[in-house]
C-alpha cells in the first residue's frame, strides 16, 4: 500500500506542479476572490457539444449529481460523440478501450455480451441514470448514445445496488429544437456492409415540438468462418416543451441481433489462426431482439425548485446456444472433446424515478438538495440446457450437426421488486470548499421460482440495504480542485446469497485550464469487496458461482482529454492497479494473498486526431493514431495460468469531399497483433485487424 500510494502521489504531484506554477493573480476574479462554478444541475441538461468536442465539462447521470466534473468528487470519464466516430467505435468494448481503468475484450471471440471491468471488478450499466438491470446482457448500439459516462468505483448512492468497480451511463439520443441530419454507407472487413441515419429538428409549424429518426442497419460477419453480426436498429423521439420550464421527451427505440456467439473457443496446445472455427456452424447462434420505450421530463418551478422524472419499459428476448472446445494441459492426440450451452431467455421491466432538487443560499453558503424515490419492476425467465456434444479431430475437422436433443438443467422464473429513497446534499462554503453527503435505502424483494422440477419450488428473499457517501472538495483556483471521498456500493443481491459489499476511499484531482478545452484528471484509490462470488470452471466443464470471501484493489488512474487547439487534440490514460484476495477458498484451495482474474497490473492508452486545414481542394484531412496497452494478467483465480502483455495500434484517416460529405477510413488492431485474452477449457484470442471504409453526409 505504502508503494502504491508514493507512486501515486508522484503523479498526482507532477500532474498539477506545471500548472500550480504557472498560475497568477490573473486567474482570480477582479475582486479578488475565487469563483466557484456551478454545483447545481442544468433543468435541461448539458450545455457540452458532444458532436464536436471530445472535452466533456459536464455529466448528465440522471440528473442525480452536479453537472460540473470539476465539482464532482469522483473519477469520471466522458466518451463524446465526436470521439466514438473518430475511432469508428461500434460496441461498447470499443467505446471504453480508451478509458482509464477500464480492462475490456477479456473473452476476445466470445461475442455474447459486452466485456468490460472497471478497476478489477464488474461494473453495472445505466441508461439515463436508470439501471438497465434484466437488460444488462445486451450489447448496446452506440448509435443510439450521444455520449458514455463513466464512474470508477463504487457508487450504490447514487445508482442504487451495483457492482463496486463502477457505473457505465449511456446518455439517450435526445430530439433537439435545431436541425440534425446525417447518413452513412460503410464496407469493412468480414464481408460488413453497414448503413445509418439520424435525422431531426423542430417539428414543421409546431415551434414548442421537435422529432428525431435514428437508425442503423448491419449485414456482416466476425473474424472467425462460420460466423454472423447482422443488427437492425431503430429509433424516433419527439419532444414537447410547452413552455422555457418545461420538457417531456418520448423515445421508442428496437434493436434486432442476429450474431454468432463464439467460435468455440481454440485448442491450448500452441497458437491458432483465429479464423479457425471449432463449433458447429448450425448451432452456434444467438438471436436477441429488444424494445424499449422511455420517457424524460424536466420542469424548473422557479425559486430554486426543480423535478426530473423518468420512466422506462423495456421487453426483451435472448436465446444462444453453442459447441465449445474441451482441452486440457498435456493432451494427446488430435481429438478433442465437446461440449454445448445454451440458454433460452425474456425479461419485462418497468423502472423510473422522481428528483426533486432545490437550490438556495444562506449568507456565504450555496445548498443544493436532492431528493428522489425510484422504483423497479422486472420478471425474467430462461431455460438453461448443457450436454456432451461430438468430439472433433483437429486434423481433420468434420462438423457433425446440432445435438439430436437437449438436455436443460435448469428453468427459472424471477420476479424482481424495487423501492429505493436517496438524498443528496451539497453545501459550498465561500465559493472554494463543497462538502457532499448521501444516503440511499434499497428494499429489494425477489421470487424466484424453479421449474425443473414436477412441482415447482418457489424460493424469496427480501432486503434492505444502505449505502452512504461522503466527500468533500476543495477549489485551489477556478482551474484546479482536489478532492476526498469515501462510498460504498451494494451488488444486486440472491436468494440464498449474502450481498457483496463493496467500499471505497478515494483522493485525486482535476485540472481544466482556462483558455484550453482540457481536463486532466488522477484519481488514488483503496477499493474493497465483501462476500466476493466469481465464476469456476468445474472439472466437468460446468461453470458455478463460488464465495471467496473478500477481495481489494489498490491503485491509481491518470487521464488528460485535451484540444491542443482547432488542429490537435489527444486522449491519454494510465491506470495502475494491485489487486489481492484477502481471504476466500474455491474447490477448498485457500485463495488467500492471489490477485485477480482478469486485472492486469498496467493499462495505458493515447489517442492523437491531427486535423490538416484545406490540405485538399475539398476541404481538411484528419489523421487519427491509438496505441493500447494491456499488461500481463491471470487467466483463473488459482493464478496457474498468465497472459502476455500486449500493445495494439489503431488508426485513422478521414478526408473532405466536400458539400458536407466525407470518406473515413479506420483500422482497428492495425499490425493484427495476436494473442490470448481468455483461457479456460479452450483459448479465446484478441480481435483481428478490422478495416472499415465510411462515406458520412451531413445538412
Amino acid at each position: 500500500m505504502i508503494t502504491t500510494l508514493r507512486s501515486g502521489t508522484a503523479a498526482l504531484a507532477l500532474l498539477l506542479a506545471t500548472p500550480a506554477l504557472a498560475q497568477d493573480a490573473a486567474s482570480d476574479s477582479e475582486d479578488g476572490v475565487v469563483r466557484l462554478g456551478t454545483i447545481f444541475l442544468k433543468v435541461f441538461g448539458l450545455s457540452d457539444d458532444d458532436a464536436n468536442s471530445v472535452v466533456a465539462s459536464e455529466l448528465s447521470v440522471g440528473g442525480k449529481v452536479a453537472t460540473s466534473i470539476l465539482d464532482t468528487p469522483a473519477s469520471v470519464s466522458v466518451i463524446t460523440e465526436k470521439e466514438m466516430k473518430q475511432r469508428d467505435a461500434g460496441t461498447t468494448e470499443e467505446v471504453l478501450q480508451y478509458t482509464a481503468g477500464v480492462h475490456t475484450d477479456y473473452y476476445g471471440t466470445d461475442d455474447r455480451n459486452d466485456y468490460f471491468l472497471i478497476r478489477g471488478f464488474q461494473a453495472t450499466t445505466y441508461r439515463d441514470g436508470l439501471t438497465l438491470g434484466s437488460m444488462r446482457g445486451v450489447r448496446e448500439e452506440p448509435l443510439a448514445y450521444e455520449r458514455v459516462e463513466v464512474f470508477r468505483g463504487t457508487n450504490s448512492t447514487l445508482f442504487g445496488v451495483g457492482d463496486p468497480g463502477g457505473s457505465v451511463n449511456f446518455v439517450t439520443r435526445q430530439p433537439r429544437f435545431e436541425p440534425t441530419a446525417e447518413t452513412t454507407l460503410s464496407f469493412g472487413s468480414f464481408g460488413r456492409k453497414e448503413a445509418s441515419f439520424d435525422f431531426g429538428n423542430e417539428v414543421p409549424g409546431a415551434s414548442n415540438l421537435a422529432f428525431r429518426f435514428t437508425g442503423k442497419v448491419k449485414d456482416s460477419a466476425l473474424d472467425y468462418a462460420h460466423s454472423n453480426d447482422d443488427e437492425t436498429f431503430l429509433m424516433a423521439g419527439v419532444t414537447w416543451q410547452p413552455t422555457d420550464n418545461t420538457q417531456l421527451s418520448f423515445i421508442v427505440d428496437y434493436l434486432d441481433r442476429d450474431g454468432t456467439p463464439n467460435s468455440g473457443g481454440y485448442p491450448l496446445d500452441r497458437e491458432y489462426d483465429r479464423g479457425e472455427f471449432f463449433g458447429e456452424p448450425d448451432f452456434n447462434y444467438h438471436e436477441m431482439d429488444r424494445t424499449s420505450a422511455t420517457l424524460l421530463l424536466t420542469h424548473d418551478f422557479g425559486g430554486g425548485l426543480s423535478l426530473r422524472g423518468n420512466l422506462r419499459y423495456s421487453d426483451l428476448t435472448d436465446d444462444y446456444g453453442y459447441i465449445y472446445l474441451y482441452d486440457f494441459a498435456g493432451r494427446t492426440g488430435t481429438s478433442i472433446s465437446r461440449y454445448y450451452f445454451g440458454s433460452d431467455s425474456s425479461a419485462e421491466e418497468l423502472i423510473g424515478n422522481a428528483i426533486l432538487q432545490y437550490d438556495t443560499t444562506f449568507g456565504s453558503v450555496a445548498s443544493s438538495t436532492l431528493a428522489g424515490v425510484e422504483f423497479r419492476e422486472a420478471t425474467a425467465k430462461s431455460a438453461s440446457f448443457y450436454g456432451l456434444a461430438t468430439p472433433i479431430d483437429l486434423s481433420n475437422p468434420v462438423y457433425s450437426g446440432a445435438p439430436s436433443s437437449l438436455a436443460y438443467y435448469a428453468r427459472t422464473e424471477t420476479d424482481y421488486s424495487t423501492r429505493s429513497l436517496f438524498v443528496t446534499q451539497n453545501l459550498s462554503f465561500n465559493e472554494r470548499l463543497i462538502a457532499t453527503f448521501g444516503l440511499r435505502r434499497d428494499f429489494l424483494d425477489l421470487t424466484s421460482i424453479n421449474l425443473f422440477p414436477a412441482t415447482p419450488v418457489v424460493s424469496t428473499g427480501e432486503f434492505a440495504e444502505t449505502s452512504g457517501r461522503a466527500a468533500l472538495t476543495y477549489k485551489v483556483t477556478d482551474e484546479i480542485s482536489v478532492y476526498a471521498s469515501y462510498v460504498e456500493s451494494v451488488a444486486p443481491p440472491a436468494i440464498g446469497v449474502e450481498p457483496e459489499r463493496g467500499e471505497q476511499y478515494e483522493i485525486g484531482a482535476k485540472y481544466a485550464p482556462e483558455g484550453m478545452n482540457a481536463l486532466f484528471s488522477a484519481a488514488i484509490y483503496d477499493l474493497s469487496k465483501q462476500n466476493v462470488t466469481i465464476a469456476v470452471v468445474q472439472p466437468d466443464g460446468t461453470i458455478t458461482r463460488e464465495t471467496i470471501g473478500e477481495s481489494r484493489v489498490r491503485g491509481f488512474d491518470l487521464e488528460a482529454r485535451v484540444e491542443v487547439n482547432e488542429a490537435l487534440s489527444l486522449i491519454g490514460s494510465y491506470s495502475y492497479m494491485d489487486t489481492e484476495v484477502v481471504r476466500g477458498i474455491v474447490r477448498g484451495v485457500v485463495m488467500d494473498g492471489k490477485s485477480f482474474a482478469t486485472a492486469p497490473n498496467h493499462i495505458a492508452s493515447v489517442w492523437a486526431n491531427y486535423t490538416m486545414a484545406d490540405a485538399l481542394p475539398a476541404g481538411d484531412v484528419t489523421v487519427g493514431l491509438g496505441l493500447r496497452y494491456v499488461g500481463a494478467y491471470y487467466f483463473d483465480a488459482a493464478n496457474t495460468r498468465k497472459s502476455s502483455d500486449a500493445l495494439l495500434v489503431d488508426a485513422s484517416l478521414a478526408m473532405d469531399l466536400g458539400n458536407s460529405a466525407a470518406v473515413e477510413l479506420s483500422v482497428s488492431n492495425l499490425f493484427d497483433e495476436q494473442h490470448v485474452v481468455g483461457s479456460g477449457t479452450a483459448d479465446y484470442y484478441n480481435p483481428g485487424r478490422e478495416i472499415g471504409l465510411t462515406l458520412r453526409k451531413t445538412w
